[in-house]
């Protein structure tokens, strides 16, 4: 026990006990009384004899608590089966509650009030959170727990298999890196998969764009400007969301560098915020513009990321750019790396902005990480401007591409201003 003042750390342990209880016995409020084995007043006071117990113990023996949590729990779930055969329930909540009130209203006197109160917290938002998490597990597919899977034993079983240190004479690939870094970009991409299960296509056009350009922003563009050629007119809209998840893309590839590399976080805020300001903003105007009932709402069909064939894929992406990027770098200067970010931003912005990140802290000037990320994100930028042409119609490409050239103008001024101040 630390030096808490003891009725301090009982009123926590009572505190945690009244929340449960608030919750259980609210769950329970139809029901008559006399016909509930546990309610407010229960959890409530189940706290509290853990909390007393847990201070007779210190003041006899150790296993006084150990005897009391066992006889609570013998007489608890008796009563709780008796409710349970006369009503026919099957569910082991009730019990498990009550054995977690007595135990945290006892580490509430031994322990860390803090995490005490944290953990009471935590059981009481599981407990209310029943019919939304039911819910979303009636939703989840084979597929997604497959890819959950996958991301575990790619995190807690491969990596720790792999040599932290460069296996290449050049120092430039690090494959327990190279695995974390396919790790680090799959989880944001699955994130926003996840975000377009949950959030479904109805929400609008806006919501399904930010979510896809999270998971996939190319994959987004392509399905967007298809609906704009099936629906002409809602051209201006659709664009409007190929913008919007262009942004999300400048901002997740400005986090991601910026997370790997902290010292990137001022040269990369001006090109890539003037830029993705100036995505974001025409998203909006045309939003705003392009109001109505009628419009489609878009059923971004992307393939889900988190598979071992796609994360194979992205690490032999990254070691070839990262070896790719040393080379270049020492032989080719700065104009060498950045005619590769430029080349890489033609199909992918994720894996040059994770080597280029990387390699900033061994060796390769900020400044020139920061102009190849800026690159590749403009070229991919363009690109979709292209694939907005191509699979949309002439109106929905005219406004990604004007939109395009000038947050690119915008983020190349940003960048020379930031240039010419430091």
């Amino acid at each position: 026990m630390t030096d808490s003042p003891l009725l301090l750390r009982l009123a926590v342990a009572l505190a945690i006990g009244l929340m449960i209880g608030l919750e259980r016995g609210w769950k329970q409020r139809e029901e008559p009384e006399g016909e509930r084995a546990a309610g407010l007043r229960t959890y409530t006071l189940t706290a509290l004899l853990g909390g007393l117990c847990a201070i007779l113990s210190g003041q006899t023996h150790p296993a006084f608590l150990a005897l009391s949590f066992f006889g609570f729990a013998i007489a608890f779930s008796a009563f709780s089966w008796l409710q349970a055969k006369a009503e026919s329930n099957f569910s082991v909540t009730g019990v498990v509650a009550g054995l977690l009130t007595f135990v945290l209203g006892a580490y509430a006197i031994l322990g860390d009030l803090r995490i005490a109160a944290a953990a009471g917290v935590t059981v009481m938002a599981i407990l209310a959170l029943k019919q939304p998490l039911h819910s979303w597990l009636r939703r989840i597919t084979w597929l997604e727990v497959r890819s959950v899977l996958i991301l575990l034993a790619m995190t807690f079983l491969a990596l720790p298999l792999l040599p932290n240190r460069a296996v290449d004479p050049w120092g430039a690939i690090n494959p327990a890196e190279i695995w974390l870094l396919a790790i680090l970009i799959a989880a944001i991409s699955f994130a926003g998969y996840i975000a377009v299960r949950i959030m479904g296509s109805q929400v609008g056009v806006a919501l399904a764009a930010a979510a896809g350009g999270l998971a996939s922003s190319t994959a987004t563009t392509v399905t967007l400007a298809r609906m704009a050629r099936e629906h002409p007119a809602a051209s201006p809209l659709l664009a409007a969301g190929i913008l919007l998840s262009g942004a999300v893309m400048v901002g997740r590839v400005f986090l991601v560098a910026s997370a790997l590399n902290g010292a990137l976080l001022l040269p990369m805020a001006w090109p890539l915020g003037a830029a993705g300001l100036v995505l974001l903003t025409v998203a909006g105007l045309l939003f705003l513009t392009n109001r109505s009932g009628d419009e489609e709402h878009p059923d971004l069909q992307i393939r889900n990321p988190f598979d071992l064939g796609m994360a194979l894929k992205l690490a032999g992406l990254i070691a070839l750019i990262s070896l790719l990027t040393k080379w270049v770098g020492a032989g080719a200067g700065d104009f060498g790396l950045t005619a590769l970010a430029a080349v890489s931003g033609i199909a992918d912005v994720d894996a040059i902005t994770l080597s280029l990140a990387r390699e900033s802290r061994n060796g390769i000037a900020l400044t020139s990480a920061a102009l190849g990320i800026s690159i590749a994100v403009a070229v991919n930028t363009l690109v979709k401007a292209g694939m907005s042409f191509a699979f949309g119609t002439r109106i929905a490409g005219w406004i990604v591409a004007a939109a395009s050239v000038a947050a690119i103008g915008a983020g190349a001024a940003a960048f020379a201003f930031a240039g010419f101040s430091e």
